[in-house]
């Protein structure tokens, strides 16, 4: 049986990191890792959705994995999410994520077609067998994927002795019980419902709006672990009304980096065709960034 006590905890998903330029910036990434790892956190997920993935090259994806680990390999748990959608570029990223130490690699599905289940279990297996020592991790996303993960292809990857779970951005709850059922650790991807998906049975929670507000997550985590559900609930909550400030006017990525600026971490802004951050967003940013120090002192 596998340890997955290195997977147990609070994973924010790792920003893109630009200059000026919008070119990637080696020190704005190793920045942003010192942060996570001075916050406390458990591990990071690089390379997924807050990454910016979609929008970014191989050898720019490269560059931020290996500046990541140059800064907190070792330190922290790092999930490599690998997929681009060819297997040859995704089975490049994996190899090159083992080659770097990382502790697991993830993959989306292909999107666009619609692919049969053995055509995705394959591409799959492909991605892993790039990265013959390393753990392997369905990602779940089917609203934006658009195909979701099933109970027989789930069973279907298990028989890959290197996967090891499913990071779940699946917004009902029950898709974790049922993925636990399977025999696969499985992390809570909404970070709405953390609090659900972990009494659901996550192991650990990857989010997209972690990095704005780690404190407050892991406060979350630790008040859940200690059995006090109700201050559990109340931190959640809060996370809750945050992040619904965080997506009012549409650019969620954007605002965020705003925080992090005010917060002091510089990571530049998104890259195109993702809507920016504008002066017209500046009061959205000071209003989140109130209401994230409001609860920090409240709660942590």
């Amino acid at each position: 049986m596998k340890d997955l006590t290195k997977y147990q905890g609070i994973f924010p998903a790792f920003y893109a990191c630009y200059d000026q330029d919008g070119k990637v910036s080696p020190q704005a990434v190793r920045d942003l890792a010192r942060y996570f790892l001075d916050k406390g956190v458990k591990g990071l997920y690089v390379g997924g959705s807050s990454g910016e993935c979609i929008y970014q090259s191989v050898a720019e994806r490269k560059l931020t994995l290996e500046n990541v680990m140059a800064e907190v390999g070792g330190k922290l748990t790092i999930i490599a999410h690998v997929a681009c959608n060819n297997t040859a570029d995704s089975r490049e990223l994996a190899a090159h994520a083992e080659s770097l130490g990382v502790d697991a690699i993830a993959a989306i599905p292909p999107i666009y077609f619609h692919l049969p289940p053995a055509a995705i279990a394959k591409y799959w297996n492909d991605i892993s067998d790039a990265a013959p020592n390393t753990d392997f991790v369905i990602y779940n996303i089917p609203q934006l994927a658009g195909v979701a993960l099933t109970a027989p292809l789930l069973k279907e990857m298990l028989k890959n002795p290197r996967v090891i779970g499913v990071k779940n951005s699946s917004m009902p709850v029950q898709d974790i019980q049922l993925w636990t059922d399977e025999g696969a650790a499985t992390f809570n991807g909404p970070d709405e419902q953390l609090l659900s998906g972990l009494a659901a049975g996550a192991i650990g929670g990857i989010g997209g709006t972690y990095g704005a507000m780690p404190e407050l997550f892991l406060k979350l985590w630790e008040k859940l672990n200690a059995g006090e559900l109700e201050a559990a609930r109340e931190i959640q909550n809060e996370c809750c009304r945050i992040i619904y400030a965080l997506c009012e006017h549409g650019n969620l990525y954007a605002i965020i980096k705003g925080v992090l600026k005010v917060r002091g971490v510089e990571v530049g802004n998104t890259r195109k065709p993702m809507p920016g951050l504008t002066a017209e967003d500046q009061p959205l940013v000071e209003k989140c960034v109130g209401m994230i120090d409001a609860a920090i002192a409240k709660f942590c």
